[in-house]
């Protein structure tokens, strides 16, 4: 059995410039050496045996569905001219990152023109079923693969989500501020359900039944009773999905659809079949690299960067790096 850390790439590294203030430099730095160090944390904590990065194309989903992440161009438009700089040098930058690691190191690098990070990663953890996996992101989508063998490191709140919970970097209950308690261990399959009825504002996916309330009234089915039916298909499952709404533009839905559409955009293991063959055959293509002297490196990688802190402890940050894949 091994342990694998699959690394949101994107995600991690665009995710970080937001937590330092500062010239386009620092921040660059900050981000790189957040999203190294989040690799080298999780290798030591899990006792790590290989690491994936996994890349993004452009997506399958923009042609299944014409308003997936139209969102994001609108607010790229909108950045002023000192912001549209700092876009462009993070792009540049995080290129000259995915080289590094892709010529470079040993680390697995995932990217296919079709595909997004979520469905590599996803894909990964369905070809090795009787490993462990470590996912390194900040994305509320990885919490449907949350199980026994797959935990979630976010290593911008230096935070780890398991199949019991959520725990800080010390093994402590991360307390949810609204209720003061523990924050309670994610039901994976409830909370598929939940977005794929509720949507998902960030990637522009609309909902299938606006307004719908999470635990129902004496007259409305809610989310709960409808889950909880979900098996049977009983009534209270059917009394939600046979719900019919009018949107703004005088078009009719039915629920039951556009939840069917929902859940091949967000469920990780819904996607098409010709979309499950490339992911399958992506997955299957990776060979293990040989690439030596991968301290040496990296040490040239951080003197380009500035990145005196990870030199300073290069053989730790190295160990991860050079790490190959037994296929």
């Amino acid at each position: 059995m091994s342990t694998y850390i699959l690394v949101d790439t994107a995600n991690t590294f665009f995710r970080a410039r937001h937590v330092v203030r500062g010239d386009i430099d620092t921040k660059v730095g900050m981000a790189l050496h957040i999203t190294l160090n989040s690799v080298k944390k999780a290798w030591r904590d899990f006792n790590a045996d290989h690491v994936v990065f996994c890349l993004e194309g452009r997506s399958w989903r923009k042609d299944y569905y014409e308003p997936y992440k139209r969102n994001r161009q609108v607010a790229r438009d909108a950045l002023t001219q000192r912001e549209q700089e700092e876009d462009t040098a993070f792009w540049e930058i995080f290129d000259e990152f995915k080289n590094f690691v892709t010529e470079k190191t040993n680390c697995t690098v995932m990217q296919h023109k079709q595909l997004e990070a979520d469905d590599l990663i996803a894909g990964w953890i369905q070809s090795h079923p009787n490993d462990n996996h470590i996912i390194i992101s900040t994305d509320g989508d990885f919490a449907q693969l949350i199980a026994p063998n797959v935990r979630q490191y976010n290593g911008v709140a230096n935070m780890t989500i398991t199949h019991e919970g959520y725990f800080d970097d010390k093994g402590n209950n991360v307390v949810d501020k609204k209720t003061q308690e523990p924050k309670p261990a994610p039901q994976p399959d409830f909370m598929l359900f939940e977005k794929c009825m509720r949507g998902d504002t960030s990637d522009n996916v609309f909902s299938a039944y606006p307004g719908v309330r999470k635990k129902g009234t004496k007259n409305k089915v809610g989310l709960i009773e409808a889950f909880d039916d979900k098996r049977t298909k009983g009534f209270n499952w059917n009394n939600m999905m046979l719900q019919r709404w009018t949107d703004h533009n005088g078009d009719e839905h039915r629920v039951l659809d556009d939840y069917n559409r929902n859940v091949v955009l967000c469920d990780l293991t819904a996607q098409p079949a010709d979309i499950r063959e490339i992911i399958d055959t992506t997955v299957a293509n990776v060979e293990p690299k040989d690439i030596t002297q991968v301290g040496m490196r990296l040490m040239k990688f951080c003197a380009k960067w500035d990145m005196q802190r990870v030199a300073d402890q290069a053989a730790s940050f190295a160990e991860p790096l050079q790490a190959r894949y037994n296929k």
